[in-house]
């Protein structure tokens, strides 16, 4: 047992490299001032770190205490930047609504292109406490397949609420940044059974078997998850 727990340490880290290495480079190719910024968040909290400890006279220990700080606080500062990079690097493409509702792993469950057209106008069913919400992405022609969806919800689902989202940055659509937290905050109004036995209902139902990808992200990219 210590031997095979021993073999995967070197494979967990290679992953975790492999995956901060595939974030930094989309991050990068966005905002190419990422590694200049991250060293100087880390150049700046060290010395102010140090420049405490010559104010108390311990500039060596302070040093020594503050370095780990630097650190976090420079992994803190590219999460943030790559977290908004990802979601530049999936804006406008197909799909990039049902990636971002995917990565929403805690009480939501997304069923990508329930409906979708020629012109690759789409609409996405995810089912949570919150009840329906069906994301639509594409050209206003969107609207009319949302209706189309609610109807079938409130066959499927009779009494269960029903809520439209569209996806864009005009007045009274989320845009694709914030969509993520927008359903997170919805309010909750079923029990933990009575969504389960909706999303029963749904799975019996199924979705459409589109052969299109799971996200149009670049390689490397990650949603933030919520």
């Amino acid at each position: 047992m210590f031997n095979r727990n021993k073999a995967k340490e070197p494979k967990i880290k290679k992953v975790r490299f492999k995956t901060f290495r595939d974030a930094y480079s989309v991050t990068k190719s966005v905002k190419p001032w990422i590694g200049a910024g991250i060293f100087g968040v880390f150049a700046i909290t060290w010395a102010i770190g140090i420049a405490i400890g010559i104010t108390v006279g311990h500039p060596i220990y302070l040093g020594f205490v503050s370095l780990p700080v630097a650190v976090l606080a420079a992994m803190f500062f590219f999460t943030r930047i790559a977290g908004s990079a990802a979601y530049v690097s999936i804006e406008g493409q197909i799909g990039a609504g049902a990636s971002v509702l995917m990565a929403i792993r805690k009480g939501w469950v997304t069923t990508p292109a329930v409906a979708v057209t020629k012109n690759q106008d789409m609409v996405h069913r995810s089912i949570g406490r919150a009840g329906i919400v069906l994301t639509g992405e594409g050209t206003q022609a969107v609207r009319i397949m949302l209706q189309d969806e609610r109807k079938k919800a409130e066959r499927f689902a009779p009494g269960v609420p029903v809520i439209e989202i569209m996806v864009g940055d005009s007045s009274g659509q989320v845009p694709i940044r914030k969509l993520q937290k927008h359903v997170a905050k919805l309010p909750k109004k079923l029990s933990a059974h009575q969504m389960r036995e909706v999303r029963a209902r749904f799975k019996a139902v199924g979705g459409m078997s589109l052969p299109i990808p799971k996200g149009p992200m670049p390689k490397g990219v990650r949603v933030p998850k919520r």
